[in-house]
């Protein structure tokens, strides 16, 4: 039973920090203090990353309606997560450190395919959609791809990100509402973020990952503080002023006697 405990201890910590814990009773040591607090936040992280976009796919699916979000922002974020997964996974990060992308990705696809059945209305589309991402994803983390190649995609996602959230944005701003956009969704994504600043410092120490975590948060940020702002808007493309003086026809002229 002993064993079976201190295996799970050390699914949270290293041999060494549980030394110092459980042996020489040193529980102000720092270092092993912050990467105790990284273990636990990135684990729950995936476990929120299980339910984070739940509530985005039942609004679009009790709507029927995809309306007001961007399929061009839905993709880019998704290629964005499946490039992170795929460079984390083939340089061996510990799981807790990416693992939340694996569900993100997952959702992130649902959604997509959601957009394609009730905003272009086409099912077809959508399983040909499902049928190229599930290819990618293959040679991405199949051992085809080169890790060089992956680093290099994983450097493509601060535009990748940045352009993926801002058009969303841009829609948001040009429909002047935030239409079926998840207020839960995307205020989880922003804490989500800004958690993995500290857990990639941690235990990655990737600059890479660090960075894009970061432009992840901005992003994220834009897309909450529109939430904010449009919180009691109506939604829809386009908003009519009630006050608007309807055009009344203009009499008819008589005609002159011949």
């Amino acid at each position: 039973m002993a064993d079976i405990i201190k295996k799970a201890i050390l699914f949270l910590m290293s041999e060494q920090c549980f030394e110092n814990y459980f042996l020489d009773l040193n529980f102000l040591n720092v270092d092993c203090g912050k990467a105790l607090i990284s273990k636990g936040l990135g684990l729950g992280i995936i476990a929120g990353s299980v339910l984070v976009k739940i509530p985005q796919i039942v609004k679009i699916f009790n709507a029927k309606s995809s309306e007001g979000i961007s399929i061009y922002s839905v993709l880019l974020d998704l290629l964005a997560i499946t490039f992170h997964i795929s460079y984390s996974f083939v340089s061996g990060f510990p799981f807790s450190a990416w693992g939340d992308g694996t569900f993100l990705a997952v959702q992130t696809a649902i959604i997509a395919s959601l957009i394609y059945i009730y905003g272009h209305k086409s099912i077809l589309r959508a399983f040909i959609f499902i049928g190229i991402y599930s290819a990618l994803t293959y040679i991405l983390m199949g051992g085809i791809t080169p890790l060089e190649y992956l680093w290099t995609a994983q450097g493509f996602n601060i535009p990748i990100l940045l352009v993926g959230k801002l058009s969303q944005a841009w829609t948001n701003y040009r429909n002047g509402s935030t239409g079926q956009l998840s207020a839960a969704t995307c205020f989880m994504l922003l804490a989500g973020s800004l958690a993995r600043i500290f857990t990639s410092i941690q235990e990655t120490g990737d600059n890479m990952m660090i960075i894009i975590y970061i432009v992840s948060s901005f992003a994220n940020g834009v897309i909450v503080s529109q939430l904010l702002y449009y919180w009691n808007k109506p939604t829809g493309p386009s908003i009519v002023a009630k006050d608007k003086p309807s055009e009344k026809p203009k009499p008819k002229r008589a005609k002159k006697d011949d």
